[in-house]
């Protein structure tokens, strides 16, 4: 049986990858670095992207499991 995750890209990182959101079929749950790398494949990710899964902050060695949704963002700056 096939999982589905849904991922999506905020901001420069959306400019980065070329796309806003897209569906992930996975095997077994996978860590956020993973993640990242199948939905972005050429894209490495850039220093301090903060990411959630299901709204959550989280980490990059988090495990996403299936019909959970993950988002990438840029750190947020401010002046």
């Amino acid at each position: 049986m096939q999982s589905m995750l849904n991922v999506k890209f905020f901001s420069s990182l959306r400019e980065l990858t070329g796309q806003a959101e897209t569906e992930l079929n996975i095997q077994s749950p996978l860590a956020l670095r993973e993640v990242w790398q199948r939905a972005a494949a050429d894209c490495a990710i850039p220093e301090n992207t903060l990411c959630a899964i299901n709204m959550e902050y989280a980490r990059l060695d988090d495990i996403a499991y299936d019909n959970d949704e993950v988002a990438f963002f840029p750190p947020v700056t401010g002046g």
